[in-house]
């Protein structure tokens, strides 16, 4: 950027009101005709801002000042809120935060899909502070501070937010950030470190940290020492997933229950699950009740994970057949339902966003009930398969809702289907991430 362009950018402070929020939560206002986004800014405030970034059909902004605050605007409860990126949304009261969640589902639905739903669910919710059990902790060396700093990104930069603590992970986690900044700190490579990988269980704590350089034997030692005084469990990561294994070879697997079902999964700190535990265990709950299972009921769970859905519908379910696209995940899956006794199930490995899916055999039965529950690009491709199979009923477990609208407006408008109900789920409190939950029922043709 030239001088001439810093200064553009660097104009005198503008006054405003705020007339909405933007995806990603940001206040949105106009200026001289045009879109100005402006972090930390609430519907309905009089603020203060100044312009850093121009953009060619909207401009970014700094708040200066709230002249006239939002009576939804509450204090955020974490010192660090305004630099780490970890959440957005802590100075918007909780009822405004699912307010807005919900706005964004239904706007996208209507908006992409073309479809809305006759009703709208109530909102599921749990403890919105350390509910965070899975996390990516970045790691820098800092030559100014002579330490490692340890956090999640800054808002719009590069750098680790210095955290001496998080509101949102699970404990003992929260408090231990300063602790494992001093770890690092103490290890030979401390600027060959680059993350931490976050998984408290439900009866231990495992931290995968990344190095890029072989460790001495004295590293060794601090890790040992660093295990025993904080009762968690570190594994290295040295190269790809494959190459994570823990300091020690004797402890017991990692597992988490959902006690409703009479389930327990076993995973390891590398793998997918539901970062939100008490949400998990309401959402498998609601995502079952919304199936509306018999007991003679046949049900397919795509994009199954290790079991996540799949091993609680096998409780309630005559048969169930999970498909999953990383054949690891798969094995955990089996190797789950046999551990849980459940010999009801069945899985396949499938890249359920790229492959012919009608030749599989899985996929030429016929299914009472399907959940889908994709990452975020969505479940497009494979909305055909589960079309032919014509269940009576479907039930899309969303983590982002253009993907949903999109995917929606495709069973309704095209494969047969009528939406009939849609809700938010908070998996994310104080974030903009919307986690959603989708009901369609198959259009029954009536006889002449």
């Amino acid at each position: 950027m030239n001088a001439r362009s810093r200064a553009r950018v660097s104009s005198a402070p503008q006054i405003s009101t705020i007339e909405d929020l933007s995806h990603e939560g940001r206040g949105v206002t106009h200026h001289d005709g045009k879109v100005v986004f402006i972090e930390d800014a609430l519907p309905g405030e009089r603020v203060e801002w100044l312009r850093t970034k121009r953009g060619p059909n909207f401009d970014e902004a700094r708040l200066l000042k709230v002249l006239e605050p939002s009576p939804d605007r509450v204090t955020p409860k974490c010192v660090h809120f305004g630099v780490c990126g970890g959440c957005a949304s802590q100075h918007l009261s909780s009822d405004r935060q699912i307010e807005f969640k919900q706005r964004q589902l239904t706007d996208a639905l209507a908006r992409i899909g073309k479809v809305s739903p006759p009703r709208i669910l109530e909102p599921l919710q749990a403890d919105a502070w350390n509910y965070r059990r899975r996390a990516r902790l970045g790691a820098r060396w800092v030559p100014k501070k002579q330490r490692v700093v340890v956090g999640f990104k800054e808002r719009s930069t590069s750098y680790i937010a210095d955290l001496q603590r998080c509101e949102i992970l699970r404990p003992p986690v929260d408090a231990m950030i300063p602790a494992l900044s001093a770890l690092l700190t103490s290890l030979s490579i401390p600027n060959r470190i680059p993350q931490i990988e976050v998984s408290v269980a439900d009866a231990a704590v495992a931290l995968v940290i990344r190095v890029l350089e072989p460790l001495t034997a004295a590293d060794m030692e601090h890790l040992h020492a660093f295990e025993k005084a904080h009762d968690v469990r570190i594994y290295l990561q040295p190269g790809g997933y494959e190459t994570v294994a823990p300091l020690r070879s004797d402890l017991p697997p990692l597992t988490y229950a959902l006690p409703q079902f009479d389930v327990t999964l076993q995973f390891l700190p590398t793998d997918f699950v539901q970062v939100n535990g008490p949400l998990n265990e309401l959402m498998v709950d609601r995502v079952i009740q919304l199936l509306q299972l018999t007991a003679e009921d046949t049900v397919l769970d795509l994009f199954c994970g290790l079991g996540n859905f799949s091993l609680p519908l096998a409780r309630r379910a005559k048969h169930v057949v999970g498909v999953e696209g990383e054949a690891s995940l798969v094995a955990r899956a089996r190797d789950n339902a046999a551990r849980n006794g459940l010999t009801n199930t069945e899985f396949f490995t499938a890249n359920l966003a790229a492959e012919d899916l009608q030749t599989s055999g899985w996929a030429k039965r016929r299914y009472d009930k399907v959940l889908l529950d994709p990452p975020r690009a969505g479940a497009l491709e494979a909305l055909p398969v589960v079309a032919a199979t014509r269940p009576n009923r479907i039930v899309y477990v969303s983590c982002h809702p253009g993907t949903l609208a999109r995917d929606a407006g495709v069973l309704v408008n095209q494969l047969g289907y009528e939406l009939t109900e849609a809700g938010v789920m908070d998996m994310f409190p104080h974030t903009a991430h919307v986690e959603s939950v989708a009901v369609f029922e198959r259009i029954q043709k009536k006889k002449k």
